[in-house]
């Protein structure tokens, strides 16, 4: 192991690595190397790979030959710089910055200025002249180095430097002299010896090994693990050490640092868009601890290094096809180049850059359909302020990431979290987010903070989650103590509500209207890209007209589940309902049908019309029936009442009551959705399916006879057996064929059914003789797989995945291993009898990306889900084909 190479050195032509070695250099280090391949000024350095620190990790100990080659990469260092490290006259100062192999911004740690103490601060003002630049840095070094080295909390340092900015009637930092930097310095060497009960180390190399390791362990602090669970980003993936040459932006007026997009990481638009600040290093940019200016001034500031910097990331968009997030120090005057990395943006920025860039000639269809993850399809449908609703707007900060928001105030990350397990929806406020709030950000609706620019903490994350963000928001004033946050004379308390518009920075007391916008522009464009590549059909789940508009609008191909117990819960529906489940003899409860039997037939001439030349695969009843009646206790409470007004009340009244009440207990199931539902009911209550299929086929036929041509597709839930739905199909096709010679009516019906249960998938193959197409309901497939209650798991599923026993929630995403191989045998299985099967998926999985691409490799005709999720299963479904050209 001590001859393989563990260190990789950058910098112009002694540099080792290239952009394609992100799996090992991580993607800072992969992207130093290839700036300083291209010619761009990067501060050399070196990267200890991934590897090193999944070992480092396993072992608690570097792997042999580590040290070594560190150390020769410090010499070259020292050789290309001309100052040696730990030297009291030329010392060389490091970063040390982590580098995942994707961007993970602000979840792990940095340390910069390292290899100061108390000589070669001395040894850098005299070789700078500059002795407060020394102090400046030596402050900053002994900040990071106790936070993030040695574990104290960052608010003790940075309490200590308030208080003397109090004392001393100043606001910024860059106002503090030589002499108060001097006391700082000590007063942070104090912190960390009563902290820690030692000493802060005097020794460079000391401080490096030191470093390094607290980088490498930050791969599993909390929040690092946090983000990587939000962005499913493996655990073992590790991240690499970036041991970097310093340069300093705090060196006075020709010097500054900053960070900065190719294009807007907002909307997209194709502006060079960025802050910086001048006097000042990185993490005063990226923290939010001082306003930036924004980058065009840089123009007029310091002209030379923006013409510079324009060129460069020029360069580095039309090298990397891609919108780049850089970050950048400007020393006396010579610019250099940090870091960049493909930029973090709104899902309407990623929409946008990717269609822009396919008319620019950049890139093509097929890359721009891989740019933008299905899921920012949800982003780009989140609500927006009602353009015709009226509010007052009493403070505006920065439009830091674009959609509304509506929630109650909260001020910290962990309320948040609270807030929103109990489904309230909250707005986190703080002065600043840090990284330790990911969860809270998260929980929340909408971020709204007192400082920060467009490209702090807040802002970068939230872009990323797709979260509505207004950032430094300066005049609200919190007050932490007492809960509350003040606008002049306006004062919201904790638990009140706001509302924020990310895309303008407004903020707004009180709940707003919101609204949710359509597919036009450049959603529209994207879509129609996807639909040339997909070869899943994508339907949707809707039971009503307006439902099956949306979907269309969403481009739905069809409906793939039309539930009919949704249309029985009407306020002119429930008695009839209730009077058909009450009869005491099959003749009344026919009589009670055939009320509901023009009701039902108005439903599906609604939904036939609006999904007028699609399919429309409509589900027979499914639930139990005691889910239509009033629920016991209610009853018993309203008999109570009545006896004990028995004297004004008549005794047919009670006596009907009581009647009610022993039906419902009658129906009373322990386990009620194993019981006697779905096609039990049909068989046991055959009347109750040929009124919904009579209502199905005359609603069919009516449309016929306008020239409207509709294929109903009748499926039959909940079949575990063939000989249930052989019993119920025939019933079924009777009534077909009926209403179809009544008419006079020729027409094309398929009737198939809902694959829901194991005993259904593993034995399809005697299914399909009877069904005419499967759609895998894969809802209640998950749930009798597992074993979990759909209604009583989230008492315990949260836990499963946050201690990894589960990946994800089965609910949420499909359960590939296990429920997905049941889909795989009810596929081969029907398809071994019936050929020309035609198979989908209308859980809620048929929205959710990596399940609708698993759907595909699996031979699914089509997925089905709610409306909103349509675009999503679009999109996902052209990325399944392509990903599959890729391998």
């Amino acid at each position: 192991m001590a001859d393989r190479k563990f260190v990789y050195f950058f910098g112009n032509e002694d540099t080792e690595g290239k952009n394609s070695m992100k799996d090992l250099l991580g993607g800072k280090g992969a992207n130093l190397a290839e700036m300083a391949n291209l010619g761009i000024p990067v501060p050399p350095g070196f990267t200890i790979t991934t590897e090193v620190c999944v070992l480092y990790l396993e072992k608690g100990a570097y792997p042999d030959g580590v040290l070594d080659q560190i150390n020769d990469a410090i010499e070259k260092l020292e050789r290309i710089n001309n100052k040696k490290f730990g030297d009291v006259e030329n010392p060389l100062l490091l970063s040390v910055r982590s580098g995942a192999r994707v961007s993970m911004p602000g979840m792990m740690d940095t340390v910069l200025n390292l290899g100061l103490n108390d000589d070669t601060v001395e040894g850098l003002a005299r070789k700078t002249g500059n002795e407060r630049f020394a102090y400046d840095s030596y402050r900053r070094f002994l900040t990071m180095f106790g936070d993030v080295v040695l574990g104290i909390k960052h608010e003790e340092f940075e309490s200590t430097l308030e208080a003397k900015k109090r004392q001393l009637c100043v606001s910024l930092d860059t106002q503090l002299d030589v002499d108060t930097l001097k006391e700082l310095v000590e007063e942070f060497k104090e912190i960390i010896r009563e902290n820690t009960g030692n000493n802060f180390p005097q020794d460079p190399r000391e401080q490096l090994q030191m470093a390094i390791d607290a980088v490498f362990n930050s791969w599993n602090n909390q929040r690092a693990i946090t983000y990587r669970k939000l962005n499913d980003i493996p655990t073992d993936w590790g991240t690499a050490v970036n041991v970097q040459s310093m340069v300093y932006g705090n060196m006075g007026e020709t010097s500054g640092t900053g960070v900065a997009f190719t294009r807007d990481p907002g909307t997209g638009e194709k502006e060079f868009f960025g802050e910086y600040l001048i006097n000042a290093q990185g993490e005063d940019v990226v923290a939010g601890i001082r306003t930036p200016q924004p980058i065009a001034t840089l123009k007029q500031t310091m002209p030379d290094a923006y013409a510079q910097l324009e060129e460069i990331y020029q360069k580095l968009e039309d090298h990397f096809k891609d919108m780049q997030d850089i970050e950048f120090t400007i020393e006396e005057g010579k610019l250099y180049m940090l870091q960049t990395r493909t930029g973090k943006r709104t899902a309407a920025a990623a929409l946008n850059i990717a269609v822009d860039m396919v008319n620019e000639g950049l890139i093509d269809k097929e890359t721009a359909l891989m740019r933008v993850k299905p899921e920012q399809m949800d982003q780009l449908l989140h609500p927006m302020i009602d353009p015709e609703s009226e509010y007052e707007i009493i403070a505006t900060g920065l439009p830091a990431s674009p959609g509304a928001a509506v929630g109650k105030v909260v001020f910290t990350a962990e309320h948040a979290e609270e807030m929103a397990s109990i489904d309230e929806k909250v707005i986190l406020v703080r002065a600043e987010t840090s990284p330790e709030d990911i969860g809270g950000m998260d929980a929340a609706q909408g971020i709204l903070t007192v400082r920060g620019g467009m490209t702090s903490h807040a802002a970068v994350v939230a872009r990323g989650m797709g979260k509505p963000c207004v950032v430094g928001c300066g005049a609200i004033s919190i007050d932490a103590h007492e809960k509350i946050f003040s606008i002049g004379d306006i004062r919201v308390s904790e638990g009140e509500y706001i509302s924020i518009d990310g895309a303008k920075g407004c903020v707004i007391p009180g709940s707003v209207s919101l609204i949710t916008p359509g597919v036009t522009g450049e959603l529209e464009t994207l879509l129609k890209w996807a639909d040339e590549f997909r070869e899943m059909g994508v339907r949707t789940n809707a039971d009503t007209p307006h439902d099956a508009l949306v979907a269309r609008e969403f481009g739905a191909e069809g409906i793939g589940l039309c539930r009919t117990e949704h249309m029985f819960f009407g306020d002119d529906r429930i008695p009839v309902v209730r009077e058909m489940i009450l009869a005491e003899d099959e003749d009344v409860r026919k009589k009670a049908l055939k009320k509901l039997l023009p009701m039902q037939r108005e439903d599906f001439i609604g939904i036939f019309r609006a999904m007028e030349g699609y399919p429309v695969t409509i589900r027979l009843l499914d639930p139990p029936l005691h889910e239509f009646l009033p629920k016991h206790e209610e009853l018993a409470n309203k008999l109570k009442i009545l006896e004990e007004d028995a004297s004004n009340r008549p005794k047919v009244e009670i006596e009907s009551l009581k009647k009610v009440m022993e039906r419902v207990e009658s129906l009373i199931e322990i386990n009620p959705m194993l019981g006697h539902r779905g096609c039990r009911l049909g068989i046991t209550y055959p009347e109750i399916y040929e009124m919904q299929v009579q209502a199905i086929i005359e609603a069919a036929c009516e449309l016929k006879l306008e020239g409207i041509d509709i294929v109903p597709e009748i499926m039959i839930p909940l079949i575990c057996h063939v000989n249930e739905l052989k019993s119920v199909k025939q019933h079924v096709v009777n009534v077909v064929e009926a209403v179809l010679n009544e008419k006079n009516v020729k027409m094309d019906y398929l009737v198939g059914t809902m694959i829901e249960l194991p005993r259904a998938a593993l034995t399809a193959d005697q299914i399909a003789q009877e069904a005419e197409f499967f759609s895998f309901g894969t809802n209640d497939l998950t749930q009798t797989t597992f074993g979990f209650s759909r209604d009583d798991a989230g008492k315990f599923l949260p836990f499963y995945v946050s201690d990894s026993i589960l990946e994800a929630d089965p609910f949420a995403v499909l359960d590939q291993d296990g429920v997905g191989e049941l889909v795989k045998i009810g596929i081969e299985k029907g398809r071994s009898t019936r050929p020309d099967l035609k198979i989908g998926i209308c859980g809620e999985h048929g929205g959710e990306p990596s399940s609708v691409k698993f759907g595909y490799n699996i031979g699914l005709n089509y997925v089905s889900c709610s409306p909103f999720r349509v675009p999503i299963a679009r999109l996902a479904a052209a990325q399944a084909i392509l990903e599959k050209k890729k391998e």
